[in-house]
C-alpha cells in the first residue's frame, strides 16, 4: 500500500522544481559564476577585515561598534565592498537561470505539456527552483562570511547586527529575484535563447549604467539657480526629485535598502534641511525604524518583481504550444 507522503513526493510542481534546481546546480555557466562570486566574496573580505583592523578614531560614534555589519561594507578603496560586489554580480545571477527557462524547452515542450500536469506547474516550478537556487547560494554565502568573520575578529556578532544581515540577504534574493522574473519574461516572449540573453543584458545595463547618467545629465540641465540667492525650498525640491528618477532603478533602490540596513547610522535617504539637522542625536537607530525608512524601496522592488512574474505568467498562459 503506498503511502500518503510517497504521493505528495510525487507531486509534478516538486517534481520540475527538482529537476531545475539539479540542473542548475550542474550546469557549468552556474559552477563559473558561482566561482566568480565566491572570488569575490573573498576579495571584499579580506579588504573588510584589513579595514576594520585600521585603528578608528576614538569617540567617534561607530568606532569599535557594528564589526560584523562594517564586514558587508567597509573597503580600503583596493576593492568595492561586499555589497557594491552584489549589486553588480545579482543581476548577472537572475539573468543567467532565467534567459532560457522557457524557450530552451521549445522542441520538447508539447511533450511536457502531454503529460498530467497544469500548465503553469511548468513556468512556477522554474521559477521556485531557481529562487531556491539563489536563496540558498546567498544564506551560504552571509554565514560563510559570518564564520570567517567570527574567526578572525573573535567576538560573536549581537542580536541586532545578525538580523540585520538576515534582513540584507532577504533583499539580495529579493532583488535577484526581480531580474530572474525579467529574464523569464524575455524567456517566454522570444523564441531563440541568444535573444532574451541579450535584451536581459541590455535592460541591466541601461538602468545600472545609461539610466542614472541621463538623469543626472537632465537634472544638470535643469538644475535651480545656486549660490546666495537661491532659494532652499527650490533646491529641496529639485534633489528630491532627481533622487525619485534615479529610484526607478531596480540597483539604486537596492543600494538604498542595503546601506540603510548595514549601517545603522544612516538616518535618512534624502536631503535634510539645517532644521531637520539640528538638534539630531548621532545614534544607531534600530532595526525596525531602519526598515521603516527602507519601506519604499522594499515596496518598489517587490511590485516590479510581481509585475514581471504576472507578465511572463499571462504570457506563458497564452502561448500557443505546438508539437514538431
Amino acid at each position: 500500500m503506498e503511502h500518503p507522503t510517497d504521493r505528495r513526493a510525487l507531486h509534478p510542481f516538486w517534481v520540475i522544481v527538482n529537476k531545475e534546481m539539479t540542473d542548475h546546480v550542474r550546469s557549468w555557466r552556474f559552477i563559473i559564476l558561482l566561482s566568480l562570486i565566491l572570488l569575490t566574496c573573498f576579495g571584499s573580505l579580506y579588504t573588510a577585515v584589513n579595514n576594520i583592523g585600521t585603528p578608528a578614531k576614538p569617540g567617534t560614534p561607530d568606532s569599535g561598534a557594528f564589526l560584523f555589519l562594517k564586514l558587508f561594507t567597509a573597503t580600503d578603496g583596493t576593492l568595492p565592498s561586499f555589497i557594491v560586489f552584489i549589486n553588480f554580480l545579482g543581476p548577472l545571477l537572475g539573468i543567467t537561470l532565467g534567459f532560457d527557462a522557457v524557450n530552451s524547452e521549445r522542441g520538447t515542450l508539447s511533450r511536457i505539456m502531454s503529460q498530467p500536469i497544469h500548465r503553469d506547474y511548468l513556468l512556477n516550478g522554474k521559477f521556485t527552483a531557481s529562487l531556491l537556487v539563489v536563496a540558498i547560494l546567498f544564506f551560504s554565502l552571509t554565514f560563510l562570511v559570518m564564520g570567517l568573520g567570527l574567526i578572525v575578529i573573535g567576538v560573536p556578532p549581537t542580536a541586532g547586527e545578525f538580523f540585520r544581515i538576515l534582513s540584507f540577504t532577504l533583499v539580495s534574493v529579493l532583488y535577484v529575484a526581480f531580474w530572474l522574473n525579467l529574464s523569464i519574461l524575455f524567456s517566454v516572449r522570444f523564441r531563440q535563447p541568444a535573444t532574451s540573453a541579450l535584451t536581459s543584458i541590455a535592460v541591466w545595463l541601461f538602468l545600472a549604467i545609461f539610466y542614472p547618467i541621463l538623469i543626472r545629465m537632465a537634472a544638470h540641465a535643469m538644475a535651480p539657480a545656486s549660490g546666495i540667492m537661491a532659494d532652499p525650498d527650490a533646491l529641496m525640491q529639485y534633489q528630491h526629485t532627481v533622487l525619485n528618477f534615479l529610484r526607478f532603478a531596480p540597483s539604486q533602490l537596492f543600494s538604498d535598502a542595503t546601506t540603510t540596513l548595514l549601517m545603522p547610522m544612516v538616518r535618512s535617504l534624502g536631503p535634510l534641511t539645517m532644521e531637520q539637522v539640528a538638534g539630531a542625536i548621532p545614534n544607531p537607530l534600530p532595526l525596525g525604524e531602519s526598515l521603516f525608512i527602507v519601506w519604499p524601496q522594499l515596496t518598489g522592488l517587490i511590485a516590479a518583481t510581481i509585475v514581471c512574474f504576472a507578465l511572463s505568467y499571462f504570457s506563458f498562459m497564452r502561448k500557443e504550444i505546438r508539437s514538431r
